[in-house]
């Protein structure tokens, strides 16, 4: 009745009860004598972080085969670090998918991804069974939030998360396939940014360096070096290095939850890397030393370059709120302090710098992403393209001459002939003369061919058939055999 492996053990038990009703379980005495009373169950000790024994114990399947297969799956999910329990749920997994992605992830992703699942994904599908978790599940969850007039950003971005943590699941083996994929809804489109002109940054700049002069220059550095935001609020004064005219991007200042500050690495691994510092953003930052070495303003406590006055970092929302008042009042169209990245790649790629330079100085992984952001402004850069192409060829035709075409009469094979017979010599063709005729004179036309006379009919029988050859038997007339 019991079948034991190197680990676990597997065997038949049923619901009946004792008089004192008490579960018989595997002492029930019909399982020895009826196969089909109960039902098989497997059991297993796994290791436990509090150093206790912990058993795993499920049951309900129909034949001893289907438990010692659940048994390998659960084994096989221990040794590769996750759960097999065919009766875990979404809710189940996920919180322990959050767990295990909180030693990789950054803490401004990891709390993104916690407020999805704990406030949108377990409510809605936590009680499904992750085995049971199918696509109609998952298209119900998005119709049901656009039906309560949820964005398509936040439910694309919900299923997002969800899509991660199930891809994690199959590349575990714990599913077959991942059922958030294909997506249901495609990625919506990213909206249409504003980009300053040059008029209105210049407005803006000089509006600012007498209203606030540490926004003023923290702009500067900003269109002036390409760098996000979280990275200039940031940076530190030990990675400046105003004589060799080079800074270091080391680290970046985020906001977990909105609310707790901390400092991170970079977005990507291209983006830690050395910026050049033009002559403009050097005085902005000597402006910011002398600043801080003014003896009549507090002692700033760190080492940040944009700080507080006691020395604390600059909150990212009440930059972009400073920022967006600023704007008001200085008359220029309301803009993001990100977008302020893409006014210096803007004004990079429109003074004719190379794209392959301005990816570099923007820092981005690949030449594509590049491309992609600022394809409004290859129209520009393809018109210059194809001039530069007009204007060469021009110049080669206009070096190079051409051989003159000829006539239209010698590319006319018909009267090309023509023309070649009628200037070739006459030649004298003689022939022997034959009895009882002249001399042929000479001509250009060709002789007439011999006649070949003509052969009798031949001779029919009575019967309309030829006579054969060969006689063959008595018939007379059956051909004979080649």
């Amino acid at each position: 009745m019991r079948s034991a492996t190197s680990r676990g053990r597997v065997y038949r038990r049923c619901g009946c009860r004792d008089r004192q009703h008490q579960q018989l379980g595997a002492r029930c005495p019909r399982l020895s004598h009826e196969p089909d009373h109960g039902t098989w169950t497997f059991a297993v000790d796994l290791p436990s972080p509090a150093s206790r024994r912990h058993t795993v114990r499920r049951g309900g399947f129909l034949n001893q085969e289907t438990a010692a297969a659940a048994l390998r799956r659960t084994l096989e999910g221990e040794d590769g670090g996750f759960s097999t329990d065919p009766n875990q749920t979404v809710a189940d997994y996920l919180t322990t998918w959050l767990q295990a992605m909180a030693l990789v992830l950054k803490p401004t992703t990891m709390a993104r991804y916690r407020s999805y699942v704990t406030a949108d994904l377990i409510p809605a599908l936590g009680q499904v069974r992750l085995d049971d978790l199918s696509y109609s599940h998952i298209a119900g969850f998005v119709h049901t939030q656009l039906a309560h007039g949820r964005g398509k950003v936040s439910v694309h971005r919900c299923l997002a998360t969800l899509s991660s943590a199930l891809g994690d699941a199959v590349k575990h083996h714990r599913l077959s396939h991942n059922p958030a994929r294909p997506t249901i809804i495609p990625r919506p489109p990213a909206a249409e940014r504003r980009i300053w002109t040059l008029d209105e940054a210049t407005r803006f700049l000089r509006y600012c360096h007498a209203a606030d002069p540490l926004m003023a220059d923290l702009v500067e550095v900003l269109i002036g070096t390409g760098m996000r935001k979280g990275e200039a609020l940031g940076l530190h004064w030990k990675d400046i290095h105003l004589p060799e005219g080079m800074l270091f991007i080391r680290c970046t200042l985020s906001a977990v939850d909105n609310n707790r500050l901390v400092l991170t690495t970079p977005k990507t691994l291209s983006s830690k890397n050395w910026i050049a510092i033009s002559p403009r953003v050097a005085r902005a930052l000597r402006r910011r030393r002398a600043a801080d070495a003014d003896p009549r303003q507090p002692s700033p406590r760190g080492d940040l370059v944009f700080h507080r006055p006691d020395g604390s970092p600059l909150h990212p929302e009440y930059v972009l709120n400073h920022f967006h008042l600023i704007c008001r009042k200085a008359g220029v169209p309301r803009t993001t302090v990100h977008d302020l990245r893409h006014l210096a790649a803007t004004i990079s790629i429109t003074a004719d710098v190379p794209l392959t330079v301005v990816s570099k100085t923007l820092r981005h992984s690949t030449l594509s992403t590049t491309a992609n952001i600022y394809s409004h402004l290859t129209p520009l850069a393809a018109r210059t393209a194809v001039n530069a192409i007009d204007a060469t060829l021009t110049a080669a035709e206009q070096k190079v001459q051409l051989p003159k075409p000829r006539p239209p009469c010698d590319h006319n094979p018909r009267l090309h002939n023509q023309i070649t017979v009628s200037k070739a010599p006459a030649r004298a063709i003689s022939y022997p003369n034959t009895p009882g005729t002249r001399p042929a004179h000479a001509t250009t036309m060709r002789p007439q061919p011999p006649k070949t006379p003509k052969r009798p009919p031949p001779h029919l029988c009575g019967n309309g058939l030829q006579p054969a050859k060969t006689l063959v038997g008595t018939t007379g007339f059956e051909p004979a055999t080649p």
